[in-house]
């Protein structure tokens, strides 16, 4: 832009907005802010006076605006103009250019309205080729009537390699036919008139069955109907016939298997949905948890994902392990999408294995169970505190819930003589108080008492809190169920980087 015009910063700005296809809905945010903000409002319209565009974006009309209607001088009737039908257009959009020019040469924004998308068959572009070279022009993109009618009919426009090809219905039949034989999917705009040359078209390329008419799309005077079955003469301009992408015709979704007694297996997965907030659970569970039709675990991890009235919440106590994946189990073989979550990950003192022991049960032989990773409270932890498991480390956990404390005994000792950094579970709960104490004692018969240790609670949580302490002042009235605890080898060391804190563990072992 080198003329004097577009480098006058008092000249206005010119906005060629799509309106998308008829639903004002389906205007976009930045399209309605300029409408709302424009000083002036300009619109094409036929003779009648009616501008489809104008009443599209009339909900984001401020009401004081300045407009400007843009009367085509013909349409689809004949001219006395001496340069005939093209000749009486092309003098129409010199004049409307220069309407224009005169608002956004005195200062004024002007947003011309356009129905789809300005560049798709728009006649916003006769606008813009004319003035972009005089004054800052700016398009707002809209959703196309193709995209609208795809859209409506459910069907996709194109899949995996396919090509889509769109096309004028003023092209002659037999050049139409030839170009929907050489694609895999089509649209044909500019119906109206050429209509039956449109139908011949599709009927010589020998997919007349396969296509679609879709009129006025999205908006409340829309049909939808068989190419082959429409009345030329009900045929508006703002139709189109679609052919769509064949391959989901072609191969359809397969079935559940289903079993003998006609009834089909579900699926369950069991997803880790880390240790705290959505944004640690990892996109691949949460893609797990979007398509479930149940959801199954204790209730506080339930209580974490965001209700949908679509989906089933079945909360438990965090002491029925094996019914709750019998029940989760039941419902797949119902034919059920069922999601199973667990905190952390899945796989570690989790419902992983709990849900692969009850599956291996011939009841279940049908329904397919995947454990999906995630993000381990013991990974959370040692992040909050720099490196400490960052070589050789063991994870246990001190409930004796489930094993003896004679055997915790003996895995702790075996670690701590190996030297290996510690990740423990399920330090302390209400009822079990002393296993804190007990271990720390232990340790210390193997580590240095200034060996640190990790205190991480609630870590991603709102009370999160992570403490560095020395082995022999480990104090078990610190320690909660919400705490996770990490114990360094003799390599693991501490580094003071200003006012912070770290614990590492060196990859590197000494000779």
């Amino acid at each position: 832009m080198n003329s004097e015009e577009s480098n006058n910063p008092a000249t206005g700005r010119l906005f060629g907005v799509g309106l998308g296809p008829g639903d004002p809905e389906l205007v976009t945010v930045k399209a309605a802010r300029l409408i709302g903000e424009a000083d002036v409002i300009a619109y094409h319209s036929a003779r009648h006076g009616n501008s489809i565009a104008r009443s599209v974006a009339q909900p984001y009309l401020r009401g004081d605006q300045t407009e400007e209607p843009l009367v085509y001088p013909v349409t689809t009737e004949t001219t006395d103009h001496p340069g005939g039908y093209q000749g009486a257009i092309d003098e129409f959009y010199a004049d409307c250019a220069e309407r224009l020019a005169a608002h956004l040469s005195a200062g004024r924004d002007v947003v011309l309205l356009g129905e789809g998308d300005p560049f798709f068959y728009g006649s916003y572009m006769h606008m813009h080729k004319r003035l972009t070279g005089r004054f800052e022009t700016v398009v707002v993109p809209g959703v196309n009537s193709v995209s609208a009618a795809s859209a409506e009919l459910g069907r996709p426009l194109a899949e995996r390699d396919e090509v889509l090809t769109v096309l004028p219905g003023t092209l002659d039949p037999d050049t139409l036919a030839r170009r929907l034989q050489d694609t895999d999917a089509a649209a044909v705009l500019k119906l109206g008139r050429t209509f039956e040359g449109v139908r011949e078209a599709f009927d010589k390329a020998g997919c007349l069955d396969e296509a679609h008419y879709v009129e006025r799309a999205s908006t409340t005077r829309q049909r939808v109907a068989p190419l082959a079955e429409v009345d030329p003469d009900s045929v508006p301009y703002f139709s189109l016939a679609l052919l769509p992408s064949r391959t989901g015709a072609r191969t359809p979704v397969p079935a559940t298997p289903a079993r003998p007694d006609g009834t089909h297996g579900g699926e369950l997965v069991v997803v880790g949905l880390g240790p705290a907030d959505r944004e640690w659970t990892t996109p691949e569970a949460q893609a797990a948890l979007a398509a479930a039709d149940d959801l199954v675990g204790y209730g506080p991890y339930l209580d974490r994902i965001q209700a949908n009235p679509r989906q089933r919440k079945h909360p438990s106590d965090n002491r029925v392990e094996a019914q709750r994946a019998e029940d989760a189990l039941d419902l797949a073989a119902s034919g059920r999408r069922v999601v199973v979550v667990s905190s952390g990950d899945p796989g570690v003192f989790a419902m992983g294995s709990a849900i692969l022991e009850a599956a291996d049960d011939s009841r279940y032989a049908d329904v397919e169970v995947r454990v999906l990773p995630g993000l381990t409270a013991a990974q959370a932890v040692a992040s909050r505190a720099g490196a400490p498991l960052g070589h050789d480390y063991c994870v246990l956990s001190l409930s004796d819930r489930l094993k003896p404390w004679e055997v915790i005994e003996r895995r702790l000792r075996s670690a701590a003589g190996a030297d290996l950094a510690l990740a423990i579970y399920n330090p302390a709960s209400r009822s079990r108080r002393w296993q804190v104490e007990a271990a720390r004692d232990l340790l210390l018969e193997e580590r240095a008492g200034d060996t640190p240790v990790v205190i991480g609670r609630d870590v991603g949580g709102p009370e999160e809190e992570v403490t560095i302490v020395e082995l022999r002042e480990l104090d078990p009235e610190r320690v909660d169920m919400r705490c996770l605890l990490l114990v360094g080898s003799s390599t693991t060391r501490l580094v003071t980087r200003g006012d912070e804190v770290s614990v590492f563990t060196p990859r590197r072992y000494p000779a």
